[in-house]
């Protein structure tokens, strides 16, 4: 599977979306601790950027509800997953490619975007990067929270062995299909480093870029990313 063929492939998967994440108890947990890493305050403005079913929107509303939420995600199937569950007014769900915004009519600034498991399943990273930049305020915060696993032999190991050992016998199961899992598996084999990432981070104009990885549950295999659109006017 291409990284264009994602959102298509979850649009078959999106019903049994919440219930496989449902199946990692650090799953929720993890997102919100990425989300704190944004710093919101209340009345403030937010991409979230990848949303999926929801599982992220949520995340942002349970560490600050009195933010504005645009979410968008590519998948079609996904967006009305997210749609049918309840929400405040103050949020709003748009179905777009991360590459295609300005056609979506999503239109900054932003005070934070958050990007949950997105720029992994970019097909060309760097250019989406560069425009959620520009969609920031000057100082605004950008968050991924993302898969990476190429500098560590053992969290490498680890993720194989959770992919193979739960993750695609799950969605097999769920879905009918293992092929969405699959390309998760190995696309975070393929993906950046945690190195290569600040570092790509840091060429899409990005400053006090850092990363940590998430532990507990997560086992390290999952990272937020920390960066800033720049304080001088471009």
């Amino acid at each position: 599977m291409r990284a264009r063929e994602v959102p298509a492939a979850f649009d078959s998967a999106a019903t049994g979306y919440d219930l496989l994440v449902g199946l990692n108890p650090g799953y929720h947990a993890a997102l919100r601790r990425s989300a704190r890493a944004l710093g919101l305050r209340p009345g403030q403005r937010v991409l979230d950027l990848g949303c999926g079913t929801g599982a992220s929107t949520a995340a942002l509303l349970a560490v600050a509800p009195e933010v504005e939420v645009v979410a968008v995600d590519a998948s079609a199937g996904m967006v009305a997953e997210a749609r049918a569950k309840r929400w405040p007014s103050s949020v709003r769900f748009v179905h777009s490619r991360a590459e295609d915004l300005d056609a979506a009519g999503v239109e900054g600034p932003f005070d934070a975007v958050f990007a949950a498991y997105l720029v992994r399943n970019l097909p060309d990273p760097d250019p989406a990067l560069r425009r959620v930049r520009e969609l920031l305020r000057p100082g605004g915060r950008f968050v991924a929270h993302e898969y990476s696993v190429r500098d560590s032999a053992l969290r490498t190991a680890v993720w194989t062995a959770l992919c193979w050992g739960v993750v695609i016998p799950a969605g097999r199961l769920v879905t009918g299909d293992h092929r969405l899992y699959t390309y998760l598996w190995r696309s975070a084999l393929r993906f950046d480093s945690a190195r290569e990432l600040r570092d790509r981070l840091r060429r899409n104009g990005f400053t006090g870029v850092r990363s940590a990885p998430l532990s507990g549950l997560q086992m390290g295999v999952v990272h937020t990313f920390v960066g800033h659109a720049p304080l001088e006017e471009r």
